[in-house]
């Protein structure tokens, strides 16, 4: 008996060993996976004092014995819920490199998860979805069982715990008080729970406000008056492409870990515009959003309007606010949208003022899926020629073209072909065999940024060649990012800059952004004009209508 309750009393003491690491770890925990490096995170853990603990510890001391029990347990959920959303911070920030909005950002899970079917298979994905909610699960029950097993402890050992709890909170106060850091600009006085606590508690009226902040923008809108017939009069008779290249950022053509690709594709597509008579202007504009969530840069791009959240988002295409789309079709374009990525059902089409919608169920591709992309981005273009601008008999064109092929994982992606070799897609199988696959590529933080970069120079390649082989004098093309690639490929603390061109073969056109103080060519530089996102509406309604007249 003696041995079996040796025995048990070891057993007892490490478990509550490993409930007391469990939640210290849990309120220590950072938000951000640049911290959880073994010579970073556990040198700072383990001379952390955090405040939670010791204002849960001197509030459960104080209660008697059954609240306390009931306490203990409340503590727990809500400490086992907080460390689910830290986790969760930790995803987002490798990811989009910002934390997660408790009220707004359930709609990316569904992304997500769409996301891992086309990278791993439904599978893979199931599976994966299947251990996210398993840890949440154990995680919040773990929580629970440890904070409750330590309550226990502190009701056994009263005096003992006062006297701890006495001398570390002396401690946290001095070291507060001198800010005193170790590593990495952490603080040894620990408050990171209750800060997390105090935003999750707060975004809710933020987010209210920031509604009805948001709702007095829209109405804002210095062109929603102008006459049809002065809208855009700078650019009648002409054809405009407005060409995103997904995840074409600042970083790939200034970040010198992997832009070589990317500024040896800019310098060749430059040459081949120059031989047919085609000149660009580029520049910057800082992006709502980074390593994901197109959406919030298109529709920033094209309602002059701050998108940067899924609230902002819906508000937005629930009003009628004037986009360059529907600008284009105020002032007598064709409008049209070409969109690969689409693959359910789009209303949100119907606000940007396209009267006509390809998505990947109508754009007659039978090749290969490639990843996330449904299709080649040279596709796409050729697919944009034979079904809108090839046609001999037409009203002037503005076609908004979403290019996939550089979205995460940045694999297979093909070569480029002859323009007449592309057919109905079918001829991509035999050329995908063999690429990397996504595991591959992401598992592997080198290869990664050498597929991003490949896929980028993929992307501009399309659009150059293009314009190249189909652009007449009245082609005019927008090309752009819509914002910088994920962590693995730039890091968490990049800029959210993207570069922008325009190219044009008409020299009027040009002539009308001299102001603008734009690089010659493709290649913005680094000094070049920055710009938030959402001004660059306003700024190209004015340069190509009537108050944009060259003086």
């Amino acid at each position: 008996m003696s041995v079996n309750k040796h025995v048990r009393r070891i057993a007892g003491g490490v478990v509550t060993t490993l409930a007391a690491l469990l939640v210290f770890l849990a309120l220590v925990l950072p938000d951000q996976i640049t911290r959880l490096a073994p010579g970073n995170f556990w040198l700072t853990a383990l001379v952390r004092v955090p405040i939670e603990a010791l204002l849960a510890v001197a509030l459960l001391l104080a209660l008697p014995p059954r609240a306390r029990r009931i306490t203990a347990t409340v503590l727990g959920v809500v400490l086992g819920l907080l460390t689910i959303l830290k986790i969760i911070d930790i995803g987002f920030f490798a990811v989009l490199a910002r934390p997660f909005d408790p009220v707004l950002d359930w709609v990316l899970f569904r992304d997500g998860f769409n996301f891992m079917i086309d990278s791993f298979g439904r599978g893979g994905a199931l599976l994966a979805a299947a251990a996210a909610v398993l840890l949440a699960v154990v995680t919040l029950v773990a929580m629970t069982f440890s904070v409750r097993r330590l309550s226990r402890l502190i009701g056994a050992h009263p005096w003992p715990v006062r006297g701890t709890v006495v001398t570390l909170s002396a401690a946290w106060v001095t070291l507060a008080v001198m800010s005193f850091q170790l590593v990495g600009g952490i603080p040894v006085a620990s408050q990171s729970a209750a800060e997390l606590a105090r935003d999750t508690v707060l975004a809710v009226p933020q987010d209210i406000q920031d509604r009805k902040d948001f709702a007095l923008e829209v109405r804002d809108d210095a062109f929603a008056d102008m006459p049809d017939d002065q809208l855009l009069s700078a650019l009648r008779g002409k054809d405009v492409i407005i060409g995103f290249v997904e995840s074409y950022g600042r970083d790939a053509v200034e970040n010198p870990e992997f832009n070589q690709p990317v500024l040896a594709q800019l310098q060749t597509g430059q040459a081949k515009l120059a031989a047919k008579g085609f000149a660009a202007r580029s520049g910057y504009l800082t992006s709502p959003t980074f390593g994901g969530g197109s959406w919030l840069a298109h529709s920033t791009f094209l309602s002059g309007l701050w998108i940067d959240n899924q609230n902002r988002y819906r508000s937005l295409v629930a009003t009628d606010r004037m986009t360059l789309t529907s600008a284009f079709k105020r002032a007598g374009f064709r409008t049209v949208g070409f969109q690969p990525g689409v693959t359910f059902a789009w209303p949100e089409g119907q606000f940007y003022g396209y009267q006509q919608i390809y998505d990947s169920h109508t754009l007659g591709y039978n090749g290969p899926m490639l990843s996330w992309s449904t299709m080649p981005d040279q596709f796409v273009m050729k697919q944009v020629h034979e079904y809108e601008f090839g046609k001999a008999k037409r009203p002037p064109l503005l076609a908004e073209v979403t290019l996939t092929s550089s979205h995460t994982p940045w694999t297979p992606v093909p070569a480029m072909l002859p323009w007449d070799k592309i057919g109905d897609g079918r001829v991509y199988g035999p050329m995908i065999e063999g690429k990397p696959t996504a595991q591959q590529v992401l598992s592997d933080g080198k290869k990664a940024k050498q597929a991003y970069a490949g896929s980028i120079a993929y992307s501009v390649d399309s659009l150059v060649s293009y314009v190249e082989n189909f652009g007449d004098d009245n082609l005019v093309l927008l090309l752009l990012g819509d914002h910088q690639p994920a962590s693995v490929v730039v890091g968490t603390n990049s800029t959210k800059d993207v570069p922008i061109s325009v190219v044009a073969k008409d020299p009027k056109v040009l002539e009308r952004i001299n102001g603008w103080g734009w690089t010659d060519g493709l290649k913005p530089a680094p000094d070049a004009p920055l710009w938030p996102m959402d001004e660059f509406r306003d700024k190209f309604l004015t340069a190509y209508s009537p108050q944009g007249e060259p003086h």
